[in-house]
């Protein structure tokens, strides 16, 4: 499903059909083992449904009869702060494999928690910066708002960071739902994307506090896309 021109919606990626570049965001590898280490057991499947879900985009793409000249992961590919646990080396050492077998061109982009991930980037070959842009699109992580020469010519934001989801209710029952954002940040559009994280929906945008900056406006007008079997257009979040 198209969100804004030629960005398409894949499960929770973003495909840029003209440059055929995938993006994906917000993996936290390794979120598991954090939450044990908590005394939250948790089983451990984050890894394989992470693989899971990232093969799935793939056939897709291949249905296409598209090739993907490059992969973007936009911030949080790892969610340790601090010392990397071995679980943690071996799932993101194993997923960028995963990515290198379908294009040779990843680029990660620096988010809050990747703050050691240079060791694992280093080996694999890969440079970690803050933000890519290529024509009228920038895509950075959105923990902070960047101001350079290179962002200010963009028209179109894609950032990540917030997780976003909302709420849907059937009767009594509530279920929260990963979703897209599309609205404005000063005169750019922005596109929000969710976290790929399986193990959680994320936060609902409509009640709990925005942590992004390019979140911190009225989002009574921003469009929801929701993540479920598939793709949904919604309204606009003020009538959700």
């Amino acid at each position: 499903m198209k969100i804004y021109q030629d960005i398409e919606i894949i499960g929770k990626s973003l495909w840029l059909s003209k440059e055929k570049i995938l993006i994906i965001a917000d993996l936290h590898l390794g979120y598991e083992e954090c939450l044990n280490a908590q005394g939250v057991l948790v089983p451990r499947h984050q890894f394989q449904e992470t693989s899971n879900d990232l093969n799935k985009i793939f056939k897709e793409i291949e249905l296409k009869k598209q090739k993907i000249s490059k992969i973007i992961i936009n911030g949080d590919l790892k969610h340790e702060f601090g010392e990397i646990s071995r679980q943690e080396w071996n799932e993101t050492s194993k997923i960028l494999d995963i990515l290198q077998e379908k294009c040779k061109e990843i680029i990660l982009i620096k988010g809050n928690h990747d703050t050691i991930l240079e060791p694992i980037a280093k080996r694999k070959g890969l440079k970690i910066i803050d933000f890519y842009c290529m024509g009228d699109i920038c895509i950075l992580h959105g923990q902070k708002v960047l101001i350079n020469p290179e962002t200010s010519k963009a028209k179109i934001l894609i950032i990540a960071h917030e997780h976003p989801a909302v709420s849907l209710r059937e009767g009594a029952k509530s279920e929260l739902y990963k979703c897209f954002l599309l609205g404005k940040f000063k005169s750019n559009k922005l596109v929000v994307m969710p976290s790929f994280l399986p193990i959680i929906e994320g936060s609902d945008i409509k009640k709990e506090r925005v942590l992004s900056p390019y979140l911190k406006q009225n989002l009574r007008n921003f469009e929801v896309f929701i993540v479920a079997d598939k793709v949904y257009k919604f309204s606009k979040l003020k009538n959700i």
